[in-house]
């Protein structure tokens, strides 16, 4: 699995505006949901059920929220780098400004697994997180994100 199987260069946002988590979730919940099909307000239950259950924010201002959600079909994230980062209680309790939305099928543990340790392996990379903040377009950001393979 490959970054690009579940990221589209059209599901990544740069500049995005917000005053908070939950606002934050809910807008990226919508724009999920608009894209596959779904149900918004079912998605936007289920990611933050999990952030209940602990806060995704994983330190160094990035974020990965993500849930298990019976209509999906495939892992499907949407990447965003916020304008200003904001309040996530991260577990280093620093503000978040990187945020990768992953939503996972209900079935196939192994490959849900598998597309969030990729994630998290990837935002935990120095490079690909300060391309990301360098970013001023969602193809740069994508770039960042799910670089060329030469």
């Amino acid at each position: 699995m490959d970054i690009k199987d579940l990221l589209a260069p059209s599901d990544v946002f740069v500049g995005i505006r917000t005053s908070n988590k939950t606002k934050l979730l809910e807008d990226l919940c919508r724009r999920a949901a608009s894209v596959l099909k779904v149900d918004a307000e079912k998605i936007t239950a289920d990611i933050l059920k999990r952030e209940e259950l602990g806060s995704t924010g994983m330190g160094g201002g990035v974020a990965i929220p993500h849930a298990r959600i019976p209509d999906v079909k495939r892992p499907f994230g949407l990447f965003a780098r916020l304008k200003s980062a904001i309040e996530f209680d991260a577990i280093d309790r620093q503000p978040v400004d990187i945020v990768f939305l992953l939503l996972l099928p209900t079935a196939s543990a192994g490959e849900q697994l598998n597309a969030l340790a990729m994630v998290a392996r990837s935002l935990r990379d120095a490079d690909i997180v300060r391309n990301a903040r360098r970013a001023t377009t969602p193809s740069g950001l994508y770039a960042a994100m799910a670089p060329s393979r030469k």
